[in-house]
């Protein structure tokens, strides 16, 4: 990864949004309530070991009573994280989906961020988002309603912070620095990827303007082609059309054969075959990088779950 890490284009990539590390009702399995790091590690083990090209972690650093019913209170950090799978995995990619650049000062987050791609030999994709819970911006001190602007303005100044130039120089709208060295610089040049989470009309443009690529939350797969061209439109506007980049989409949950359980209604199910003609009209649409998730009672199960697919589904994408 001598360079930015984007997906080739007609090639179909994939990765997982790993359990335990963020417990939200809306996809957590009940199993994962009683699990930990052991859980959380041989999941990564499994998906290094079966091709997937990225593993991922995402970011809240405090979740009000309000939301903890829904959400839970537990979402692990994401550079510990990461940094803890680096050490236990040899290629797969370590993906912050998504991490809340916009709370903290960019030089810190490139410290933090350089470092993880140091650690790992060049295998930090950095995903960023604008946020949405307002009590997690108040108590840290940061301005809600400013969020996504502010998050332009971070995404700029860790453009240069991650670059490779050991004296970084930024001058923005709130932020400046310069005369102050960082090192460890990052492996990848001219620095990691950049992708963007969301998907409503700023996120969209922010990814298409400011990112390397787009982490969609949750589109049905009827709205993809839209976002896609829009994106599209915009960087050739811009004259960026040119330059790599990775369009995602997220799935809809898997389980591959014959479930026995009760597995949801929206879950694709099924032989190899079938599943594969299913994904491959992702890209179609023009995705080029698929977060998948599979049904699981156990971590046993999701485990073997992530090796049929790299055995049984993957070679016909």
């Amino acid at each position: 990864m001598g360079a930015v890490l984007n997906f080739p284009a007609g090639q179909l990539a994939y990765g997982i949004q790993l359990p335990v590390q963020s417990q939200s009702t809306l996809y957590a399995e009940p199993w994962e309530a009683t699990a930990g790091p052991a859980e959380l590690l041989a999941v990564a083990r499994a998906a290094d070991r079966g091709g997937f090209d990225y593993v991922a972690c995402c970011e809240h650093i405090a979740i009000p009573r309000r939301l903890a019913g829904a959400m839970s209170t537990v979402w692990y950090d994401p550079v510990a994280t990461l940094a803890f799978l680096a050490a236990a995995t040899e290629r797969v990619a370590l993906l912050s989906h998504i991490a809340l650049v916009g709370l903290r000062h960019p030089l810190a987050g490139a410290k933090q961020y350089a470092t993880l791609d140091r650690l790992s030999g060049g295998r930090l994709i950095l995903g960023v988002g604008a946020g949405h819970v307002r009590e997690e911006f108040e108590a840290l001190g940061a301005d809600f309603e400013r969020r996504g602007r502010i998050l332009d303005e971070t995404m700029d100044a860790l453009k240069a912070a991650l670059g490779e130039e050991e004296f970084p120089e930024f001058t923005g709208e709130h932020l400046a620095f310069s005369g102050l060295g960082q090192q460890p610089r990052p492996v990848q040049a001219p620095r990691p990827p950049l992708w963007v989470g969301g998907s409503s009309p700023a996120a969209v443009r922010r990814a298409a303007l400011r990112g390397d690529g787009w982490l969609p939350q949750g589109d049905p797969r009827e709205a993809l082609p839209d976002r896609i061209a829009r994106i599209r439109r915009l960087r050739a506007e811009a004259g960026l059309a040119a330059e790599p980049f990775t369009y995602g989409a997220l799935a809809e949950p898997l389980y591959i054969g014959t479930p026995r359980w009760e597995v949801g209604r929206r879950t694709l199910t099924g032989p190899p075959t079938e599943l594969a003609e299913s994904l491959r009209a992702y890209r179609a649409m023009g995705v080029t990088q698929l977060q998948l998730r599979f049904r699981s009672r156990t971590v046993t199960e999701l485990t073997d779950q992530v090796a049929a697919f790299a055995a049984e589904v993957a070679p016909l994408l």
